[in-house]
């Protein structure tokens, strides 16, 4: 069995775990110390044979991490840090990202950060001015955006 071959298997055995953008799949094999050269051919067969496809895998990932309560901007770094283009992030969000879902779930997890920090410090630390600033922090930091964040904290109810 030559490299090429090698490699390809390596390929298919990564991709069956999970799917990778090309850029992931990539550093994985190069990992595994193989050539660039023996890689970009490797690439380039999955990608014939449809087994790699970074606009179906930013889909993929989107669907995911929305059902996981993550906002739109995380996602977006996540997919850029996995080596997807720009525009096919945000194609990928355009497409698979629902604004009213996306709202409950971030009306859900603000709820559930709120509890936290009340748990933590104390009934009505949430709704200082401390509280907020952290609740703003967590919340920014899952990805949400900070206009639907305000109307998302005037919305729920402080328990």
């Amino acid at each position: 069995m030559d490299d090429l071959e090698r490699c390809y298997i390596a390929a298919l055995r990564i991709l069956n775990y999970r799917f990778n953008s090309a850029a992931e799949l990539r550093r994985k094999l190069a990992a595994k110390k193989f050539e660039r050269q023996t890689i970009d051919a490797t690439l380039s067969r999955l990608r014939d044979e449809k087994w790699l496809d970074d606009e179906r895998f930013a889909a993929a990932y989107v669907r995911t991490r929305m059902q996981k309560q993550i906002g739109r901007g995380r996602v977006r770094r996540e997919l850029t840090a996995a080596g997807v283009d720009g525009d096919v992030a945000a194609r990928a969000i355009g497409e698979n990202v629902d604004a009213d879902a996306e709202r409950a779930n971030l009306a859900a997890v603000c709820q559930k950060k709120r509890r936290a920090l009340e748990r933590r410090h104390g009934a009505g630390y949430a709704a200082s001015g401390e509280g907020k600033q952290k609740l703003i922090a967590q919340l920014l930091r899952q990805g949400y955006d900070m206009d639907e964040i305000r109307e998302a904290l005037k919305i729920t109810p402080v328990e």
